[in-house]
């Protein structure tokens, strides 16, 4: 389906892409427009596209095994399992923001089998994924969700629902005390700096580990995920909102034409949420 952009997302891997880092695992070819993130209009559909008609607003992860037609423009493409309607619960920034770093967190918990009555622990909460992750956990039964972030971020990490510690050295001994008792049973790892290895001496069974950012984690009997577009999931995280249970936390909004300052934000790596690039009115 071809899509009019409303509002796009910006993600980390959008601008470490454009700078080369990941180009033995996804070759970009040029002209390359970036972005994966999408909330916008369907404008017209292939002929084996049935349940979706000119005029429906949707939101989508749009990722091609090779990077150039991104959602950074008017129009994208997407293939029907990338998509999914959008929420009536989100705006469009909100949606835009949703897709990947939603996606990302859910799959994640899946990996580790997160359900109810789990003791989570998510490092790096208070950024896009990790805020999705700590409310996703919660939503799927977790009895507690434990989040590392800076001491800036704790009130905002209480408010989505998790318990916050401090990370940096030392952090396993806090998260410790703080168990007082429970035992973890899976831990999210969202930013790495060698956190898989840490993990190993708080979870029992290292395939409760899981990693989005160090593609070693097997090597310790760890997981590693790399996000896959699926409208399944999408459509979940969807009903997730609409009943109350998630949220988008959308630090800031700019025009399309300033994506270079949103990288710029983006690559500081101190964003609460997400940045979102607006294109056009819906």
């Amino acid at each position: 389906m071809l899509i009019r952009v409303v509002a796009a997302g910006v993600n980390p891997v959008d601008w470490k892409v454009a700078a080369g880092y990941l180009d033995a695992a996804m070759p970009g070819r040029f002209p390359l427009i970036p972005g994966w993130d999408v909330a916008g209009v369907v404008e017209r559909t292939g002929s084996e596209v049935r349940d979706y008609t000119e005029g429906d607003e949707v939101m989508g992860y749009v990722r091609y095994p090779e990077v150039q037609w991104g959602t950074y423009g008017e129009y994208t493409k997407a293939r029907r399992h990338m998509v999914t309607r959008r929420p009536a619960g989100l705006g469009w920034s909100e949606a835009a923001g949703l897709p990947l770093a939603g996606l990302t967190a859910y799959q994640c918990l899946l990996a580790v089998e997160a359900g109810e009555g789990s003791v989570v622990v998510v490092h790096a909460a208070a950024g896009g994924v990790g805020s999705m992750a700590v409310q996703t956990a919660k939503a799927m039964g977790a009895s507690r969700v434990i989040g590392t972030a800076s001491e800036r971020n704790f009130g905002y990490l209480e408010d989505l629902g998790a318990e916050p510690v401090t990370y940096g050295p030392g952090m396993i001994g806090r998260i410790e005390n703080l168990l007082d008792g429970d035992r973890v049973t899976a831990a999210l790892d969202l930013f790495g700096g060698g956190a898989v290895r840490d993990f190993l001496d708080l979870v029992p069974d290292p395939h409760g580990i899981v990693s989005i950012a160090d593609p070693e984690a097997p090597q310790l009997g760890a997981q590693y995920v790399f996000v896959e577009p699926d409208s399944g999931h999408l459509e979940t995280l969807g009903r997730m909102v609409d009943d109350g249970l998630l949220r988008v936390e959308v630090s800031r909004t700019l025009p399309l034409e300033d994506a270079a300052e949103a990288w710029v934000e983006s690559r500081n790596g101190r964003t609460r949420g997400k940045i979102v690039l607006e294109v056009a009115r819906p």
